[in-house]
C-alpha cells in the first residue's frame, strides 16, 4: 500500500535515534529523546520547497502517527516542518 497525503500535508518516516552521545555515552531506552528528524516519504499539495527523499526537522509534538504494512509514519501539516537538512 501507499500513503498519499491530502491537502497541505506531508508523510514522514522518522530517522533512527542515535544510541550514543558524541562523547561516547550509551543511552538506554528511557534516556533517548524522540528524534525530530525524518525523511519525506510523500508530499501533498504543499507550498514549501520539499520533495520525497529530503531529510527535515519538524515540530516536537506535531503530526499523527500511523502504521501501515508494519512501517510507522507521521502525517503532518506543512507548517509543522521547520527546516530541510542539506
Amino acid at each position: 500500500m501507499k500513503l498519499i497525503p491530502l491537502g497541505k500535508r506531508v508523510v514522514l518516516k522518522e530517522l533512527v535515534a542515535e544510541e550514543t552521545t558524541k562523547s561516547g555515552i550509551v543511552l538506554t531506552g528511557q534516556s533517548k529523546e524522540k528524534p525530530q528528524e525524518a525523511e519525506v516519504v510523500a508530499v501533498g499539495e504543499v507550498s514549501i520547497d520539499i520533495s520525497v527523499g529530503d531529510k527535515v526537522f519538524y515540530k516536537k509534538y506535531a503530526g499523527t502517527n500511523v502504521k501501515l504494512d508494519e512501517e510507522e509514519y507521521i502525517i503532518m501539516d506543512e507548517e509543522d516542518v521547520l527546516a530541510v537538512i542539506k
